[in-house]
């Protein structure tokens, strides 16, 4: 049976806790391993490059799952779909946690696929239940998995330190799946008929010619290319400025919960501007001087962490938001969803490998920083045209 009433009460409140507990999962395992990267590339033996590879893995699987993501749904249904991701992740935990080299690199993969699903139907979920208030949920869930993907990083160095090893320490993080599949079992028999339709709308091929789509796409894309870089080699380039491993999983933390803070006031500053080009751009040029100051400034990382995690933090929020406010309909938003997150994440997937060869040829971390400084400031240029008061033509 389905129905068309958006969820209220107590039916909305499970709801609401479990898009927010699956939106913490979706995070933490993913980002909980960066810290202890240089850990595992010493116990396997394996390249900056080879290590780059367990972040440029579930990019890859982003990139290639996103567009059958919606396909998915309509078959099996949105909130079983879910379901399926939740145990993806667990999955991938698991072999993750092995005692084998091939094992780490499969089960990251399909961590990566697990995360996909759950990445392109959380925001139709939200757009399907709560489409009055698309910008307060999203600022909720990128505040929640944004404080809970800090505490997982400040907690898997501690762990593997004290007798859990890295191993344990990573497998610990199946806590945040198996709590989020157990909160969304309400939500098993449900099926609403707002679902993802197999209109062909949902696969409009004119949004790939649209310079506006190509404009929030590629502004998101960015963002993501270069947070990705961060997040996975922040604690490797803080190590090598001095700092200890402790420390610098410390700052990783800070670097997660700073990404979240901006879903306390994008939400409330974005429905007094009709036109968002100028904040935008400001919080893009956050990222480029936070990138930047890590490496000429590497004694202040707090501030540079602090000012990178906030504008990042801050343009996934409008990037999110851009695909709604940019789109004439729902099947287009969703048409644009799929594009931006297909091309970003593939975008994302080239740049820890990229960067972590950049580091391999110079020595040093200059490059690679300066490259996410570059790209920080073209992101600026494209949130000056995707944050224009338009929409894609129908």
């Amino acid at each position: 049976m389905t129905t068309a009433l958006s969820p209220r009460g107590k039916q909305g409140a499970l709801l609401i806790a479990g898009i927010l507990m699956i939106a913490t999962t979706l995070r933490v395992t993913f980002t909980g391993a960066a810290p202890l990267l240089e850990t595992i590339r010493s116990d396997y033996g394996l390249s900056t490059a080879q290590t780059g590879l367990l972040t440029t893995l579930p990019l890859l699987a982003f990139a290639l799952v996103s567009p059958l993501a919606a396909g998915i749904a309509r078959r099996f249904g949105m909130e079983r779909s879910l379901f399926a991701a939740m145990l993806l992740i667990c999955a991938g935990i698991a072999l993750r946690s092995l005692p084998s080299a091939a094992l780490l690199f499969a089960g990251t993969a399909i961590i990566g696929c697990g995360i996909a699903l759950g990445n392109v139907l959380l925001p139709g979920l939200i757009k399907r239940d709560f489409s009055q208030h698309v910008a307060r949920l999203t600022g909720a869930y990128s505040l929640t998995m944004g404080a809970a993907a800090a505490l997982g990083s400040a907690l898997v160095v501690p762990l593997a330190l004290h007798g859990f090893g890295w191993r344990g320490a990573l497998l610990m993080l199946m806590l945040f799946p198996l709590l989020a599949f157990l909160i969304w079992l309400p939500q098993w028999r449900t099926t609403r008929s707002a679902n993802l339709s197999s209109s062909r709308a949902l696969h409009e091929r004119g949004i790939w010619r649209s310079p506006l789509a190509w404009q929030v796409t590629l502004f998101l894309g960015l963002n993501s290319l270069i947070y990705y870089v961060i997040i996975g080699w922040l604690p490797t380039i803080l190590i090598s400025h001095g700092y200890s491993e402790a420390q610098a999983g410390s700052l990783h933390g800070l670097l997660q919960l700073a990404t979240a803070a901006p879903g306390l006031a994008i939400p409330l500053i974005l429905p007094r501007f009709n036109d968002q080009r100028w904040i935008a751009a400001l919080v893009s040029l956050l990222c480029a001087v936070g990138a930047a100051g890590l490496w000429f400034v590497p004694g202040q990382a707090i501030i540079w962490t602090l000012l990178f995690g906030f504008g990042s933090g801050a343009t996934m929020i409008l990037g999110l938001t851009f695909i709604g406010l940019r789109a004439s309909s729902a099947h287009q938003a969703a048409a644009l969803s799929g594009m931006a997150q297909s091309v970003g994440y593939l975008l994302a997937a080239c740049g820890p490998p990229v960067m972590g060869k950049l580091h391999d040829a110079s020595g040093s971390w200059y490059l690679p920083l300066s490259g996410v400084t570059i790209l920080a400031i073209i992101m600026a240029i494209f949130g000056l045209y995707a944050g224009r008061d338009r929409e894609i033509a129908s």
